[in-house]
């Protein structure tokens, strides 16, 4: 499954997770709307909750992020071409923001996306760059686990669902 990134580059060059997993190869960075591959895009703000019924549009096309500050991370910013889902709630491990609910890296949000689609390989891969990447699939491993286990979107909210009210 290809990643790509729709790149702003307004965080911090040095904790960025996206342009890290550019210079390992393992995610190709863009610049434009335009330049960045139609495919199924990470968006906090979609309809509806990726789940296993998206890895073969995924895998035939692409799983896209954007990267920004949270700060500029509006719903107008994804403007992006594809089919726009949005991640279940899952807990950040990044140093960052640490044990927040919804704040992910780009790197969480990608790690997330390939273990709710079957590719648990993929998704450990891309996290070990990352000294704390084993503690997000730690953290979140029943989640994770329960939204793979999942038919289609409607599933992973009612899963999801399960968890908000836990809050």
């Amino acid at each position: 499954m290809d990643l790509h990134v729709r790149y702003e580059g307004d965080d911090d060059p040095d904790k960025c997770t996206a342009r890290k997993l550019s210079r390992f190869d393992l995610a190709e960075l863009h610049r434009s709307d335009r330049a960045t591959p139609y495919g199924v895009v990470l968006n906090p703000h979609a309809e509806r909750a990726l789940s296993p019924a998206d890895a073969e549009r995924a895998a035939e096309s692409a799983l896209v992020a954007l990267d920004c500050s949270w700060e500029s991370a509006g719903e107008k910013m994804f403007t992006l071409p594809g089919e726009h889902r949005a991640l279940p709630y899952l807990v950040a491990a990044n140093p960052v923001n640490f044990g927040r609910p919804m704040r992910l890296t780009t790197v969480e949000a990608f790690a997330a996306a390939l273990a709710i689609l079957g590719e648990r390989d993929h998704a450990e891969r891309v996290l070990a760059k990352f000294t704390w990447g084993e503690t997000f699939l730690e953290l979140n491993a029943e989640p994770l686990r329960r939204y793979a286990d999942c038919e289609d979107s409607a599933a992973v909210v009612a899963v999801q669902q399960e968890y908000l009210d836990r809050g």
